[in-house]
């Protein structure tokens, strides 16, 4: 098999996977009600979100570029930004071609031959560094949420947050020594990035006029990031959503609202995202920082 070939048939396996699940959860819910949740909303809180957004996907191109300079990559952070919405463009409206991730590091390493193994690995540890952030708000909704399911093991969260931490921290001095300087920075940025989309979400779920259960709206979304991560789907499309009818239905939460509240940030993400299109047919030149 080609690698042609196997890279069109993961293509479609994906776009027939998020097919499936869309499928499955409108067999599951009220679509029309849904749309009117929607139509309901508060246009201010959404705009507000959609500001929050981008200023969460600024600052995970600052967190990349910092993982770009320990590997002697001086871009501006003005080119990484380009190159960072070139990047989520490809990711969610080009499955066919080749992935956001790809590119970038492709570009990276054919401009400056830092090494395929070096770009790779500062690529895969920015995206740990948001899902680690992910997973400690993850265990800081799930200690505010008061619900036996929680109360119960809620030792759990608490031991979860300084353990993924040091499990990070090994990672970086065991196997990528060379970014070990930028450790806490990169957590930093992290922590701004998720907490950004959060208070995005919150936008929303005050658009909507919800005002109860709100860490257990936010849980269920965290959840939802790092179930979207799964190269499963076309840009996270399904398998977000079946994380909110599931997380709704497992914590008591209104279903339709649940996958108004998905579908509006997938719709908020794309939106950023299409920003990435003129970079498509304008490719981003990658300046160096002077010194």
């Amino acid at each position: 098999m080609t690698e042609k070939l196997r890279k069109r048939l993961i293509t479609v396996l994906k776009i027939g996977v998020s097919a499936a699940l869309i499928y499955f959860i409108f067999t599951k819910i009220d679509f029309k009600e849904v749309a009117n949740t929607l139509e309901k909303s508060n246009p201010f809180y959404l705009i507000l979100g959609v500001l929050l957004v981008a200023i969460s996907k600024v600052l995970a191109s600052f967190r990349l570029n910092l993982y770009f300079h320990q590997i002697d990559v001086k871009i501006t952070h003005l080119s990484n930004l380009k190159l960072y919405l070139l990047g989520m463009f490809y990711n969610l409206f080009l499955p066919g071609g080749i992935g956001g991730d790809a590119y970038k590091g492709y570009v990276i390493q054919k401009q400056y031959k830092s090494g395929t193994k070096k770009v790779v690995s500062v690529l895969l540890l920015d995206r740990l560094s948001g899902m680690l952030l992910i997973f400690i708000y993850a265990c800081i909704c799930a200690f505010l949420i008061n619900n036996p399911i929680f109360t119960e093991v809620i030792w759990i969260f608490i031991l979860g947050i300084p353990l993924s931490i040091g499990v990070f921290w090994f990672l970086h001095k065991r196997f990528f020594s060379y970014t070990l300087p930028i450790f806490w920075k990169s957590i930093g940025y992290s922590a701004l990035v998720q907490f950004s989309q959060l208070v995005c979400i919150l936008c929303v779920l005050k658009s909507l006029s919800i005002d109860l259960n709100i860490f257990e709206y936010l849980f269920v979304f965290l959840i939802s990031s790092i179930v979207s991560v799964v190269p499963l789907t076309i840009g996270g499309i399904g398998s977000r959503e079946i994380t909110f009818l599931y997380g709704a239905k497992w914590l008591g939460l209104e279903v339709n609202t649940s996958i108004g509240i998905s579908l509006t940030f997938f719709l908020i993400t794309a939106l950023i995202s299409f920003l990435g299109v003129f970079y498509h047919f304008k490719k981003p030149k990658l300046e160096v920082i002077e010194t």
